[in-house]
């Protein structure tokens, strides 16, 4: 009995001791989780969880998102969870989306996982025009997302129609232009034909390398005032603050990057900046809520620190990780050179072989004429065979028919003595009977000759015969030969046994690299740089050549505000270099008169 109420007490306390949790629901760009998160759990908790769920290490671009009175905010890493104010219904719902996003995507982001959820987050925002693209420049975005999705061009496989129930364009571009949807798959798949041989990850990179360069990459637009009450919007990017007009974000006013700002806060809704140097009075605006500020100053604190991490050497981490993504991509490059060659050879034997099967074919098709030939010569033959017998009796009956002829002269000779009269008539039919003797002699004696000529005819078909089907057996022995060769080549899909191979080469393959092995991968991507820049200026011809070819199509009518605006902006770097030229001073009071 003490047992069993021991037993029972020890159950009870267990129980007590096991923690509350409650259901968290994380919506990433391609996949949802679900998790039991325990009501301790601080915001940080969570998030490296779901970081290590997808692999992930470079989490500082990126962070959980959670709408509050339409408004969005960010989970807190040092708050718990459910102090946030999010609904307390289950599941609790959070977007794993990025926060931050990088200067330059090719030298920052160093995993395939981060590259991906970058690029569908890229797209999804082109897509529902969050971020402005220019029609030519969407076109060929839009080639990189099919390469990305369905690797190398096929025609085989990808036929007129494959993209018809793909989203590749913004509706604003499909809807400026006089074009069908066969049109635009059309110039999409021209140049989605031009990327053979891309990864998806490199399809991915060159997407995120061309929407890096739009005006709205990565810019967080909010609505405020400046001291005279004029509203404006802010832009927050990695780069700095930048004021827009209302009707115009794609070109800012004034900007101000962030090695100028010495220190952000806030007081209720009045947003306070103060400038590096100190000589310089501090500026200030206001936005529309106190949570708008509040995320102003998180985004500002975060793109601040990665601007001034960006600046120093890599720490170990991130050096580690490059190295790691070095070596990965040298070992991806050997293993697609190994493959590029293996597919080479057996293209090569796939051709020899078909080669074989269409030599075969034609060989057969010799020997099935030289067949028909040769019933043809056997018929001819038999013709000439019959008609030659027939011809020698048509002879014999010419003969026996001029002999009786002969027989009715000599009975018509005796009896021509009986009258004179009898005689010359007499005379006279033995002359007709005479003359018909001798045609009927003549036409016995061409019948003859013409007996003999088909004789000789029928020897000549007969030795025509025989050397059709002597040419019937060298042909025969010939398609023998190459149904061998072909049933050898189709039984020998892999390479020679004479070609050097890189399966064994890749077992013994250290992941260490030399000196040597570095030299040559530097050599290689100092190579794929000046490539690049060649690849740069094609790129740019195409893009005007696209420009100018459906420019005649396009609705002037229904051109918007952003359309109209783009044609006139400069490069995004260059404008901004070119407003951070003027002195800061300047700047903030160009800021307070708007």
């Amino acid at each position: 009995m003490a047992g069993a109420i021991a037993s029972r007490m020890n159950f009870t306390s267990l129980k007590r001791k096991q923690p509350k949790t409650f259901i968290v629901r994380i919506i990433t760009m391609d996949a949802e989780m679900e998790f039991n998160c325990e009501m301790k759990w601080k915001g940080k908790d969570l998030f490296d969880l779901v970081c290590r769920t997808l692999g992930l290490r470079e989490t500082w671009f990126f962070g959980l998102q959670y709408t509050v009175k339409d408004t969005i905010a960010w989970l807190k890493m040092d708050k718990k969870v459910l102090d946030h104010d999010v609904p307390k219904e289950e599941p609790v719902t959070f977007h794993f989306l990025a926060k931050f996003y990088p200067e330059n995507v090719e030298e920052e982001l160093v995993q395939d996982i981060t590259q991906h959820l970058f690029f569908l987050q890229v797209k999804k925002q082109i897509l529902e025009e969050k971020i402005y693209c220019p029609p030519e420049a969407s076109v060929l975005l839009a080639s990189y997302a099919v390469q990305a999705k369905y690797g190398d061009y096929d025609p085989s496989v990808h036929k007129r129609g494959f993209l018809a129930e793909e989203e590749l364009l913004p509706k604003r571009v499909i809807n400026l232009y006089q074009m069908t949807p066969e049109m635009w798959e059309e110039r999409i798949t021209a140049w989605y034909a031009e990327h053979r041989g891309r990864t998806r990850d490199e399809a991915e990179m060159e997407y995120l390398k061309i929407a890096q360069d739009t005006e709205m990459y990565g810019v967080n637009y909010f609505l405020i005032r400046n001291k005279k009450g004029t509203e404006l919007l802010l832009g927050v990017d990695a780069l700095g603050l930048h004021i827009y007009d209302l009707e115009n974000r794609l070109t800012p006013k004034t900007s101000f990057p962030w090695n100028e700002i010495r220190n952000i806060s806030y007081s209720d809704k009045e947003f306070t900046i103060k400038p590096l140097d100190k000589k310089i009075d501090v500026f200030k605006f206001n936005s529309s809520k106190l949570r708008v500020n509040k995320l102003i100053l998180q985004l500002c604190i975060g793109n601040h620190d990665l601007f001034m991490r960006r600046r120093k050497a890599d720490s170990l981490e991130v050096q580690q990780m490059k190295a790691q993504a070095r070596e990965e991509k040298a070992r991806k490059q050997m293993e697609r050179q190994r493959l590029a060659r293996e597919k080479q050879l057996r293209e090569e034997a796939e051709r020899a072989r078909d080669e074989l099967e269409r030599r075969l074919l034609q060989l057969k098709e010799e020997a099935q004429m030289a067949n028909d030939a040769l019933m043809r010569s056997e018929e001819t033959a038999d013709l000439l065979a019959e008609k030659a017998q027939i011809t020698e009796e048509e002879a014999k009956l010419l003969a026996q028919k001029a002999a009786e002829a002969e027989q009715e002269m000599q009975r018509i000779k005796a009896t021509a003595i009986r009258n004179e009269e009898e005689k010359r008539l007499m005379e006279q039919k033995v002359m007709e009977t005479e003359m018909l003797a001798i045609k009927m002699a003549e036409e016995s004696e061409r019948r003859v000759k013409e007996a003999e000529q088909l004789k000789q005819d029928l020897q000549e078909a007969r030795d025509s015969e025989r050397r059709a089907k002597q040419k019937l057996l060298e042909i025969s022995s010939k398609t023998s030969y190459m149904q061998a060769a072909g049933a050898a080549s189709s039984s020998s899909t892999v390479p020679p046994t004479d070609v050097p191979s890189f399966s064994m080469l890749s077992d013994s393959l250290p992941y260490d690299f030399k000196d040597t092995d570095m030299k040559r991968l530097s050599m290689e991507i100092e190579k794929e740089k000046v490539e690049y820049m060649e690849k740069s200026r094609h790129l740019q011809e195409q893009l005007n050549e696209l420009k100018t070819e459906i420019e005649s199509l396009k609705l002037k009518e229904r051109e918007s505000a952003m359309d109209i605006m783009h044609e006139n902006a400069g490069s995004k770097q260059n404008t901004i270099k070119k407003l951070t030229l003027q002195s800061t001073q300047c700047r903030v009071a160009f800021f307070e008169e708007l």
